[in-house]
């Protein structure tokens, strides 16, 4: 029998933030008389909801399942678009229903609706049923983890998780990773190193992948929070990157590169992923979230046999992350259609399409009730939710100001790494850089906020 965690609450340095939309400070309409069907809680008649999402997601199938499941509601969908949600913002007149998560600084302004009344009158979606993970969604005005919620979560993943080829490690006569204690991120170096295969100057498989075509700067604030070290300030408006903890972390990344046992940025794989290298048997081992288990259910059964999936690395205390917390879904405050908008959420998060994606595999579901239907089929994904169940435990919500863009901080750290793997300038030079450009980004969007 699976069983789940609880959470406890996080400093307001742990809030989640990452998109800044540019819409104007609005006053979030007090919600009354809520119930999960009918007219809209603002007052509109209106039978249609907006839906904005990626359609390979939410697909034409689910939009006429929804239909089906709730007559006399239609979906007017519109494709997932950063730039039109911010226009539609702006303008007042969002979608009632968005991809997303709610970022802090839309709730300060109060552009997000609260879902608790939602919830409260819900018989499909219930707070006790809520993994961990939606935690991070949370917000009382001072800290996150406790207060209301202002979007839920569809699925997930433990993304520093280490997935490895125990073959290879059999062929270098090297020990497989422990399925239920972490590695430390230096011992994981040196296994890398044993792992690595050279022919002359080429490498011809990798001791381990880090993702890093998709940016390391989440990994280094996990490393960061591992040392027990806040990355912000207190009220989430200054950032340091100077800080031992912060050095370390940057250092691991250069020694990485140096080591040469897998991509960087300067040596990226032709598809900027570690998929198809790992699932062809030239990378050894490769930091990936549950959901990469997904890729070999119809993969050949020799590589099913010999991969399992070992807890994140650690630099101390033990921490894995969903890196970029959750993704789910939001009603905008201006919503004119919002218990559809809430109906839309319990078809999506809990419904036929959160069981169809839980058989999936590819990710964990945010409903503790929805785990049962995840595939337990092969070995390999047995283990895997084993390991999942156990990293839950120790999942921490990575901290982002509200002040500065994911983009911006990933930009920083990705231009400075770039020149240190070049031998162009030290850890320190690096680490101070990053410092002073992402603590500008911060200033200029403290000002922008007012």
């Amino acid at each position: 029998m699976t069983s789940f965690p609880s959470s406890a609450p996080l400093s307001r340095r742990s809030f989640l933030g990452a998109t800044l939309l540019t819409a104007g400070a609005v006053g979030a309409p007090s919600l009354s008389g809520c119930s999960t069907g009918g007219g809209s809680s603002s007052g509109s008649a209106s039978k249609t909801v907006t839906v904005m999402y990626k359609s390979a997601e939410f697909t034409k199938e689910h939009i006429a399942e929804f239909e089906k499941l709730n007559p006399g509601i239609t979906i007017e969908f519109i494709e997932y678009d950063i730039t039109r949600i911010n226009a539609m913002m702006s303008a007042g007149s969002p979608p009632d229903f968005v991809r997303g998560k709610a970022e802090p600084l839309n709730v300060f302004r109060g552009l997000v609706e609260p879902l608790d009344q939602y919830l409260d009158a819900s018989s499909v979606i219930k707070r006790d049923d809520l993994v961990v993970i939606n935690d991070g969604h949370r917000w009382d005005g001072a800290k996150n983890g406790t207060g209301k919620y202002y979007s839920l979560v569809k699925d997930f993943s433990p993304d520093a998780s280490v997935w490895h080829n125990r073959a290879l490690f059999e062929k270098a006569k090297v020990d497989p990773l422990s399925l239920t204690e972490p590695i430390s991120w230096d011992e994981l170096l040196e296994v890398a190193k044993k792992l690595t295969v050279r022919s002359g100057d080429k490498i011809v498989q990798h001791g381990l992948g880090v993702e890093w075509a998709w940016s390391v700067i989440s990994p280094i604030r996990l490393m960061i929070a591992q040392q027990n070290t806040d990355l912000y300030n207190a009220d989430l408006t200054e950032a340091d990157f100077t800080s031992p903890a912060a050095v370390r972390a940057v250092q691991w990344y250069a020694d990485f590169g140096k080591a040469g046992v897998g991509p960087t940025v300067l040596n990226p794989l032709p598809d900027n992923s570690d998929q198809s290298t790992f699932s062809a048997a030239k990378m050894a081992m490769t930091t990936d979230g549950y959901w990469f288990g997904a890729n070999f259910v119809k993969g050949p059964a020799e590589l099913q046999k010999t991969i399992r999936m070992a807890p994140a690395a650690t630099f101390g205390a033990r921490m894995n992350a969903s890196y970029n917390g959750g993704i789910g879904a939001w009603i905008p405050a201006k919503a004119k259609n919002k218990e559809a908008a809430w109906k839309v959420m319990e078809y999506f998060l809990a419904g036929p399409a959160a069981v169809e994606r839980a058989k999936s595999g590819w990710g964990l579901p945010s409903l503790k009730s929805l785990w049962q239907y995840l595939p337990q089929e092969l070995d390999y994904q047995k283990e895997a939710l084993k390991t999942a169940q156990t990293e839950l435990e120790h999942l921490v919500t990575l901290p982002v100001s509200p002040y500065a863009t994911f983009d911006q901080m990933q930009a920083a750290v990705d231009a400075q790494l770039t020149e240190l793997l070049k031998g162009k300038i030290t850890v320190a030079d690096a680490c101070g850089r990053i410092h002073d450009q992402v603590n500008k980004d911060l200033k200029r969007g403290k000002e922008l906020a007012g």
